[in-house]
């Protein structure tokens, strides 16, 4: 990459997280539908079934379960493996056309030092995935399902390596009712092809990097490796370098945006927020301290690898949330890292009954703020 120039602007964190904020809607509620929202977001973590609804939720002026379940529904919007090779959900069009650009990404969970590269020593991952799509255009199947049939043309295989290399090697969707709201179901498969008719045109690498950076910029290299869960991409920057904004961070790293993106003051004012559980906005960099601090992260992952339910204080993670939904009656329990303000109390006690009034099993919930346990 180029050298430092004095003509390049510092961003300190609190301009980075302004801008991310405005970039996701998380400053202020957008006025959008589920298509437009999917435009600006590209994707939205899906392992947890409702977390792209607390995502849209939290970012949308009207939002009902009932926009993304429909359009999961008529397959305008799909479900599946993406960036990172984890769940997400995005507009059919540009999963079709994501799917292939990060195929190098997904390969490296193959490769011979990885577990299931050892496990699958001798075989060709790319027949495994040719079997799968034969079983599947036969009918959908379950993961079990299709795991238990690969098994039985590889016996003495790792059946969990198996269906990984199925997973990378051939594009999947999980089908409805899988990630309805309300619903729940064993996941099962179909391919991408027999579901999804044409991607989305003229999305190719450059434009994908182009719209990271308009959803979470301004981002360095690592941080769109990171998110894309790719490598080398310095060559993709640099072809794009006279087209975009140049920046430096606090520590010297080379900072792009789109020139006319937007780059809020780092005073300005930022509402408390609840994220769902694996919110893009906590994953989408190499550097995440813009937005969450090494001790915060700690916290908010648990032990085997699950991003929690966050809550956001000015714009930073503060403390986490849940919904306990009982026989009766619904509690959000909401655990601070520090104390707040009586001011940010009744902030986070407003936005929770909202919180409660779209989440909860129950109407008229119970807010419940709790000291932090270490």
């Amino acid at each position: 990459m180029a050298g430092r120039s004095s003509a390049e602007k510092v961003l300190d964190r609190r301009a980075l997280n302004r801008a991310l904020l405005a970039r996701q809607h998380l400053l202020r509620r957008a006025d959008l539908d589920v298509a437009a929202a999917l435009d600006r977001l590209i994707a939205l973590q899906a392992q947890s079934a409702k977390a792209p609804y607390f995502a849209l939720w939290s970012r949308l002026k009207a939002f009902a379960p009932s926009d993304l379940s429909d359009r999961l529904e008529d397959f305008s919007v799909a479900r599946g493996t993406l960036m990172r090779g984890t769940l997400h959900v995005a507009a059919a069009d540009d999963f079709a056309a994501i799917r292939p650009l990060i195929q190098q990404g997904l390969d490296r969970f193959l490769t011979d030092g990885s577990v299931y590269g050892r496990a699958l020593a001798g075989l060709e991952p790319a027949e495994i995935g040719a079997v799968a799509r034969d079983q599947l255009e036969r009918s959908p199947l379950t993961a079990a399902e299709l795991r238990d049939a690969l098994a039985a043309r590889w016996p003495g295989r790792d059946p969990q390596a198996l269906a990984m290399a199925a997973r990378i090697h051939l594009p999947m969707l999980q089908l409805p009712p899988r990630g309805l709201w309300g619903r729940s179901s064993q996941p099962t498969l179909a391919t991408m092809a027999g579901r999804i008719a044409t991607p989305r045109p003229g999305l190719d690498l450059q434009e994908l990097v182009r719209r990271y950076l308009a959803a979470f910029g301004p981002a360095s290299v690592a941080d769109a490796q990171t998110w894309l869960g790719l490598t080398r991409l310095a060559p993709i920057f640099d072809a794009l370098r006279p087209s975009l904004a140049i920046f430096r961070g606090e520590d010297g790293i080379e900072l792009f945006d789109l020139p006319g993106a937007e780059r809020p003051p780092g005073d300005t004012e930022a509402p408390v927020r609840f994220l769902g559980e694996f919110d893009n906005v906590l994953l989408a960099h190499d550097d995440r301290t813009r937005i969450m601090s090494a001790d915060h992260r700690r916290r908010l992952y648990t032990p085997n690898g699950i991003l929690r339910a966050a809550v956001l204080i000015d714009g930073v993670t503060a403390g986490l949330w849940r919904i306990e939904d009982g026989k009766t009656a619904s509690v959000l329990h909401i655990e601070l890292f520090d104390k707040v303000a009586k001011p940010v109390t009744r902030a986070l006690a407003e936005e929770g009954e909202r919180l409660l009034a779209f989440g909860a099993k129950h109407a008229g919930g119970e807010v419940r703020i709790e000291a932090a346990r270490n």
